[in-house]
């Protein structure tokens, strides 16, 4: 159990320190910032996709006898997260050109849910950890390359909401280690409550397919290039073979 928590706490760790992304892009124009995070939405869609019928669903329909309960819990993470977004204001913007719309308020408000939206990474990373260490890494791999451009985002929403650039730093961080807080209380409570992981897993694949679907997706197609649609089609095929890769020769069995 106790590589478990390391491996999990080491790979939460590792997310949260991605909020300090954005330091590397002060130099950068918006419309350079969009075209380098376009690419990286890309890759994320395809990880999303791909850790969700590669590895979670799969790994589900092994530890869950019931088909009709995995449906069930699939669903229930895309409403969850459909509700975590409608009623808390939930927006995962990644088109940095028109931030500078949002007042200084929004920057508290963007905070509060980057926190939420960080604490549940933190419940996806420990889940999959404890699902075993094929999961755990593919999940953190997933997490990670979702956000670099959210972060990136955040840190781009809160400069333009009028917040100095070594405090939107900070800020952005505090916020992160929401993540570490989520993975510790899902790994006390597993411990406490046998196999919980087990009916994580499907409720993080849609989660992730939410994500994928209704915030990643859309950014994409509101960029009408043909040669970008192409960069778009090889950066999601590339975050699909990064899943299938990261699943190696690990084979899946029916009860």
């Amino acid at each position: 159990m106790n590589h478990i928590w390391i491996n999990a706490l080491v790979s939460t760790l590792l997310v949260s320190l991605i909020s300090i992304t954005g330091i590397f892009f002060l130099t950068l124009r918006a419309g350079q910032l969009q075209r380098f995070v376009f690419i990286l939405v890309s890759l994320a869609v395809g990880a999303l996709m791909g850790n969700v019928f590669f590895h979670l669903i799969p790994e589900s329909f092994e530890t869950i006898e019931s088909h009709g309960l995995i449906a069930v819990l699939i669903l229930a993470g895309i409403l969850a997260f459909f509700i975590l977004e409608k009623f808390l204001n939930w927006h995962h913007g990644h088109d940095v050109e028109h931030l500078e719309n949002h007042p200084r308020s929004y920057g508290y408000v963007s905070l509060m849910a980057d926190g939420l939206h960080n604490f549940t990474d933190g419940i996806l990373i420990a889940a999959g950890w404890m699902a075993g260490p094929e999961i755990g890494m593919a999940t953190t791999l997933t997490v990670i390359l979702h956000e670099i451009p959210q972060e990136i985002s955040d840190f781009g929403i809160l400069i333009h909401a009028g917040f100095t650039a070594r405090k939107a730093l900070w800020l952005n961080f505090y916020a992160a280690l929401a993540a570490v807080l989520g993975t510790a209380i899902t790994l006390l409570a597993g411990s406490a409550i046998e196999n919980l992981s087990h009916y994580v897993l499907p409720v993080a694949a849609g989660g992730f397919i939410y994500l994928a679907g209704t915030d990643l997706m859309p950014e994409l197609n509101k960029d009408h290039s043909r040669r970008n649609a192409l960069i778009q089609l090889v950066m999601i095929l590339a975050g699909l073979l990064l899943m299938y890769l990261v699943s190696g020769s690990h084979a899946h069995h029916h009860h």
